[in-house]
């Protein structure tokens, strides 16, 4: 079975086994409005959790997205590098519009991230 976290900067990631699939909240891709463009990750690229990681251009603004946990970055959606597929993420945040996947340092990390319920309660109290 596979779980889905959340980080304070609005990232999910989808833990599955040693790896997590990293997308932006429903909360998120709502804040942002159309999505325009995303600038993903070079394959390979080594992180640390809170660090950018890529970026996505919306027709108003620009936002870093940030890494939930350490690792390297294995695999990356190459759906979203055509820019008229972007908007599968505001259609699909938490499914088809994923960003990309990491290989996790260590799965500890993910403790420091937040559980679904604890994520509502994060983004009700602003």
């Amino acid at each position: 079975m596979s779980t889905r976290f959340y980080s304070r900067d609005h990232q999910w990631a989808l833990k599955e086994g040693k790896r997590i699939r990293v997308g932006i909240s429903d909360f998120a891709q709502a804040e942002l409005g159309e999505i325009a463009y995303v600038e993903l990750p070079p394959i390979g690229k080594r992180v640390s959790a809170g660090e950018m990681v890529c970026s996505i251009d919306t027709l108003k603004s620009s936002s870093e997205i940030y890494s939930p946990a350490s690792g390297t970055v294995v695999e990356v959606n190459n759906i979203l590098r055509q820019e008229e597929q972007c908007a599968i993420i505001n259609e699909d945040p938490l499914g088809k519009g994923w960003l990309f996947v990491i290989e996790l340092k260590t799965i500890d990390e993910l403790d420091g991230l937040l559980s679904f319920e604890e994520y509502q309660r994060f983004i009700q109290n602003g």
